[in-house]
């Protein structure tokens, strides 16, 4: 699985992704937007977006911080 975080560093939302993707013992690469134009052009691509957290899994995207569609997309999520 292939989770990248697209963040700034002052982002409390991004802040709460990471530390969840942690604390699930999951890999990801954080990839800081306010030092790396060439990346924040990727994200606004990817996601139409230029708010952060964007969160790329596997291909699928997620805007912001969203613990539902976070445990949805990697699989976590238990079916009703």
């Amino acid at each position: 699985m292939n989770v990248k975080v697209y963040s700034t560093p002052t982002c409390p939302y991004c802040k709460l992704v990471k530390e969840y993707l942690t604390e699930k013992k999951l890999a990801f690469t954080d990839i800081d937007v306010a030092a790396n134009p060439q990346a924040a052009n990727e994200m606004v691509k990817l996601s139409g977006q230029m708010g952060v957290p964007v969160i790329d899994i596997d291909g699928q995207v997620i805007v912001g911080w969203n613990k539902g569609a976070l445990e949805e997309a990697l699989g976590m999520k238990q079916k009703a």
